[in-house]
């Protein structure tokens, strides 16, 4: 009888036996990692039969991709309430077809995340018109995307070429920043201000997906990124002037920028104003300037009460200021700011958060993030003249800040 029953048992557990051994995930290829750029076309060609095009990022940023209202707007799923600026969406989203021709961009990644200042998120930098055979564009263009990826850069390293296949994913604007993404919808009840919150918005695309629609060209190569240097009078006039409206700031996000010639000067942006950071005085009880419970204190990403925006802090020339913004999450977040004798430049990536349904039109909001302390006052860090070196020092409770 116990023979019976087993051998009934092992008949019944058969089809599940061959399911599970027919569901079992295919072994990654080179062919799904990489791919020669010789045979490209040759590799697209076959992919996709009713045909191709790899896109610029620009395009892939207006319509018909990019819409002003999106297509994934309805009654019944909103975006979220502080979306709209007058006719304008902060926050939108457009799905991408999942069949029909091949929609490919190609890009080289400019960010890298080890210094924790891009999370679950790289930016992607254009320098070569791919529309039109490859020629050299007047102007690097720039996107970002959002990856649910941890250590997204172990992956695909900075300077790194890739191309990504499009379909079924999505492009969108998160407080204006256009991205690649997927819809995602936020009703957390728990979160700061919520009820403006509550919504569609554009969301971290899954980390197996975006391995499938992502294939590396090549080997890395930083030196092909191109950084614009200006000085903060340079950026004014040839940017942030020109760019000073809603719509044009989405064209100029996700540039790389290395800014000249300015000091950090002790300031953070108190909701449009120019404020003080606090101090830490090092006695044991001293909650001001404490970064891990003051929010204004005199480091660079101190915490945000668990609400996750980056802090912001200020560089000038003397004359004119710009933010430097860094998330409470970086690994240098708690170090101290440089005081304002050190003067070098800050390279990073050109933003403007738009959030609330408002606009600063006199540019007061755009910031430049850093990836690492490395692209932070590296002359000052690299001083011939010990005096005039800048050593960073961090946090340390009970350690009254230095004073220099």
């Amino acid at each position: 009888m116990r023979k019976s029953i087993y051998t009934y048992a092992m008949l019944l557990a058969m089809p599940v036996i061959a399911l599970m051994t027919s569901c079992e995930a295919r072994q990654l290829t080179p062919e799904d990692v990489f791919v020669d750029e010789t045979k490209l076309a040759e590799v697209l060609a076959a992919e996709n039969p009713e045909g191709y095009k790899i896109y610029n990022l620009n395009s892939l940023k207006s319509a018909p991709f990019m819409t002003e209202n999106g297509n994934f707007m309805s009654d019944s799923s909103l975006y979220r309430t502080r979306s709209a600026y007058g006719s304008l969406q902060l926050f939108s989203i457009d799905t991408l077809p999942v069949n029909g021709p091949g929609i490919y961009i190609r890009a080289r990644v400019a960010t890298d995340d080890y210094g924790g200042n891009f999370y679950k998120s790289l930016v992607l930098q254009q320098t070569q018109d791919w529309e039109n055979g490859g020629a050299a564009l007047a102007e690097p263009q720039g996107l970002r995307i959002s990856v649910d990826m941890g250590s997204v850069s172990g992956l695909y390293h900075q300077g790194q070429e890739i191309i990504i296949r499009c379909n079924g994913l999505a492009i969108g604007r998160y407080a204006n920043q256009p991205q690649l993404c997927v819809p995602s919808y936020n009703n957390n009840i728990f979160a700061s201000s919520a009820e403006q919150k509550t919504g569609w918005a554009p969301g971290r695309i899954p980390a197996a997906r975006f391995r499938r629609a992502t294939r590396m060209l090549g080997n890395p190569d930083v030196s092909k990124l191109v950084w614009e240097e200006y000085n903060l009078s340079e950026l004014k006039t040839a940017y942030l002037d020109k760019f000073n409206d809603v719509e044009g700031a989405r064209k100029l996000d996700a540039t790389l920028i290395k800014l000249t010639g300015v000091h950090f000067t002790g300031e953070y942006d108190n909701y449009g104003a120019v404020a003080n950071c606090n101090h830490y005085s090092g006695a044991d009880t001293a909650t001001v300037g404490n970064p891990e419970l003051d929010k204004n204190a005199c480091t660079f990403g101190p915490t945000t009460e668990n609400v996750g925006y980056p802090q912001s802090r200020y560089v000038s020339d003397g004359t004119n200021r710009a933010l430097v913004s860094t998330s409470e999450y970086a690994r240098y977040a708690y170090y101290y700011l440089p005081a304002a004798k050190y003067i070098g430049s800050v390279t990073g990536v050109l933003s403007y958060y738009m959030d609330n349904g408002k606009y600063d039109p006199d540019g007061g909001e755009w910031s430049i993030t850093p990836c690492s302390m490395d692209e932070i006052l590296p002359e000052a860090q690299q001083h011939s003249d010990p005096a005039q070196r800048w050593v960073p020092k961090e946090w340390k409770k009970g350690v009254a800040q230095p004073e220099e």
